[in-house]
C-alpha cells in the first residue's frame, strides 16, 4: 500500500488491499490529490468524494446504511453508488470514480461524471410554490431533479432569495461566515432550471375550484399543483415604551442583517426568551464582544424541550462566556435604554432580540378551506385535504411513524426533507414521510445534534458527562426510546436515527 507523505493517506490510485476492506467499512484516501472514500458492500466497491456538500462534513466519520453513506454533522444522505444526494441538508451530489478490482487489489480510476438529471418525467400542468425557505426551495429543486419539464413557481415574501437560514443566528451572526455564503443558490441557478422566482410577492388568497392562487398585486397564477411551504411567524411580544426600532426578531437574512447593522455601535443587548435561536443569538453576540442578558420566564433554558439538567449544562455553557440570565422573569417596560424586568431589576441595553417561538402561518390554508388542526394537516404522503395541493415544513402537522402521533416540528432539515417529499409526490411517487426528525444546535464551540420527537417523557437517561461535553442523552416514555441527544458523538446521533427507522412498526413502514 502506497501512501503520500503530504496527506499520510493510502493513495488509490497504486491499489488498496481488499483484505483490509471489511463489509459495510469504508477508508478515507486519496488520488491525484482529492481526498475519497473507498467503501465496500459485499462483493462490491464504490469510490466517492469524502466531504459532504452542506457544509463540508468529514463523510468517512459518517455512517454506511444499506447502500448509503450519512454526514456525521448534520445527517445528510449520499447514494454510494452514484453519490446523488439522496436526502437534505445536503442538495448537491459528491463527485464518484470508477473502481476497478485486479487480483487482491481495489484500484481507483478516473472520475466518473456526475448523475444526470431524470427527463420526460409526467407531472402537473404546472407546479406553484407558496414560500421560500427551506421546503419551498427543496420541493422546486427535487422536482427538477426528478424530471419535471413544466411550469415552476416560487412565491416568496421575503426580499432575498432562499438562504441557508441555520446561519442566521449561527455563524453569519458571529461575523464568521461571509454574506455571499448564505444563499442556497445563485441567480444562475434559478434561470438555468427555469425556476421563476418572484420575489417581495405575497398570495392574497387560494382558489380551489379555478385552481390557482391571486397575488396581493392581483396577478393571479394558475396551478395544476401547489404547495404550500409558509413556514411559520415568529411570537410578536407588545412592550411597554419599547420603539420598533428597539426591537428585533430573528427570521429572515433582512433581520440578521439589522442585528448585525445595531449590533455595530452597541455594548450591550437585552434577549428575550431563552429558546435555541434566544440563546444562538447570544452566543453569536457575545463572539461581537457585545455584553448579553437573557430574560425568560423558564426556570432554566431549554428545559421544556431537553430537561433541568441540561438545560442547567446549557446556562452553565453560556454564563462561562459572559452571558447574564435573569430567569422567572419577564420585561416590564422600556424607557430608552433602560429596560425594567418584572422583578423590579433595570438593564441598561442598545437594543433588543425577541426569541419567543413562532406561530405556524396558517392563514392562506384556512382560506382555502382546507383542514387545519394545530398545522396545515396532511396525511403520510405530505397532501392536504385537497386533492392536488401539498404542504411542507413548519406550517404542517404529518402522522409521525415513529410516535404514532400527528406532530408538527419547526426544525430546517425536515422542512427540506418534507419538501422533497412532497416534490415526488406531486410527480405521483407516492413516497410516504418517514424521516426521522431532526435538528442541531450551536452554543459557542459546543453542537448539540437532536434526533427524534419527544414532547413528553417518562425518563432521561444519561451516558457519558455532561460536564465533559461528551455524552449522549435518551428521552423515553413507555420504555420507547422516542429522542437522543448527543454533544461529541456524532457518530452515535446517526446510528440512534438508523435505530429508529429500524424500529418502524411494519404496518407504518414506507413501502412506496
Amino acid at each position: 500500500m502506497s501512501e503520500t507523505p503530504e496527506t499520510n493517506k493510502p493513495d488509490f490510485r497504486n491499489g488498496f488491499p481488499i483484505r483490509d476492506l471489511r463489509d459495510g467499512s469504508m477508508i478515507l484516501g486519496q488520488a491525484d490529490g482529492e481526498e475519497i472514500i473507498l467503501a465496500r458492500r459485499g462483493d462490491e466497491f464504490v469510490a466517492i468524494g469524502a466531504h459532504c456538500t452542506h457544509y463540508g462534513g468529514p463523510l468517512a466519520e459518517g455512517l454506511i446504511v444499506g447502500d448509503t453513506v450519512r454526514c456525521p454533522w448534520h445527517h445528510a444522505c449520499f447514494s454510494l453508488r452514484n453519490g446523488e444526494a439522496l436526502r437534505a441538508p445536503a442538495l448537491d451530489p459528491v463527485p464518484c470514480w470508477r473502481v476497478e478490482k485486479l487480483g487482491d487489489k481495489i484500484f481507483v480510476r478516473e472520475k466518473l461524471p456526475p448523475p444526470a438529471p431524470k427527463s420526460g418525467t409526467k407531472g402537473p400542468s404546472s407546479v406553484v410554490i407558496v414560500g421560500g425557505g427551506a421546503a419551498g426551495l427543496a420541493a422546486a429543486d427535487m422536482l427538477r431533479r426528478e424530471g419535471y419539464d413544466g411550469p415552476l413557481t416560487i412565491v416568496s415574501a421575503d426580499a432575498s432569495p432562499p438562504v441557508d437560514r441555520p446561519n442566521l443566528s449561527k455563524d453569519y451572526l458571529a461575523g464568521t461566515a461571509q454574506e455571499e455564503w448564505i444563499p442556497l443558490r445563485s441567480s444562475d441557478y434559478y434561470r438555468d432550471r427555469r425556476i421563476d422566482l418572484l420575489l417581495h410577492s405575497r398570495v392574497a388568497r387560494v382558489d380551489t375550484k379555478s385552481r390557482r392562487i391571486v397575488l396581493e398585486s392581483g396577478q393571479a397564477l394558475e396551478f395544476g399543483a401547489l404547495l404550500l411551504a409558509t413556514g411559520a411567524d415568529p411570537v410578536r411580544l407588545p412592550i411597554e415604551g419599547a420603539t420598533d426600532s428597539q426591537l428585533h426578531y430573528l427570521r429572515t437574512f433582512a433581520d440578521s442583517k439589522a442585528i448585525i447593522a445595531r449590533a455595530t455601535s452597541a455594548t450591550r443587548v437585552v434577549v428575550v426568551g431563552a429558546s435555541f435561536i434566544g440563546l444562538e443569538v447570544a452566543a453569536s453576540l457575545r463572539a461581537r464582544g457585545i455584553l448579553v442578558d437573557v430574560v425568560a420566564p423558564d426556570r432554566q433554558p431549554l428545559e421544556r424541550v431537553m430537561g433541568a439538567e441540561v438545560g442547567l449544562f446549557i446556562r452553565k455553557l453560556h454564563e462561562a462566556h459572559g452571558v447574564t440570565f435573569h430567569l422567572g422573569e419577564t420585561i416590564s417596560r422600556v424607557n430608552g435604554r433602560s429596560v425594567t424586568l418584572t422583578g423590579g431589576t433595570t438593564l441598561d441595553a442598545g437594543f433588543l432580540v425577541l426569541g419567543v417561538g413562532v406561530r405556524p402561518s396558517l392563514a392562506l390554508a384556512e382560506q382555502a378551506g382546507l383542514a387545519i388542526d394545530q398545522g396545515i394537516e396532511v396525511n403520510e404522503y405530505l397532501e392536504t385535504s385537497v386533492a392536488g395541493i401539498f404542504a411542507a415544513g413548519d406550517a404542517a402537522r404529518w402522522p409521525d411513524p415513529h410516535t404514532g402521533e400527528r406532530i408538527r416540528v419547526e426544525h430546517w432539515v425536515v422542512a427540506e426533507r418534507q419538501g422533497q417529499v412532497a416534490a415526488k409526490n406531486i410527480l405521483g411517487r407516492r413516497e410516504k414521510f418517514d424521516a426521522v426528525p431532526f435538528f442541531w444546535s450551536q452554543h459557542y464551540d459546543v453542537a448539540i445534534n437532536y434526533v427524534g420527537h419527544a414532547e413528553k417523557w417518562e425518563a432521561i437517561e444519561i451516558e457519558g458527562g455532561l460536564e465533559a461535553r461528551d455524552c449522549t442523552i435518551v428521552y423515553k416514555k413507555g420504555g420507547r426510546t422516542f429522542a437522543t441527544v448527543t454533544i461529541s458523538r456524532d457518530l452515535q446521533s446517526l446510528q440512534a436515527e438508523a435505530a429508529m427507522e429500524a424500529a418502524i412498526p411494519p404496518q407504518r413502514q414506507n413501502v412506496a
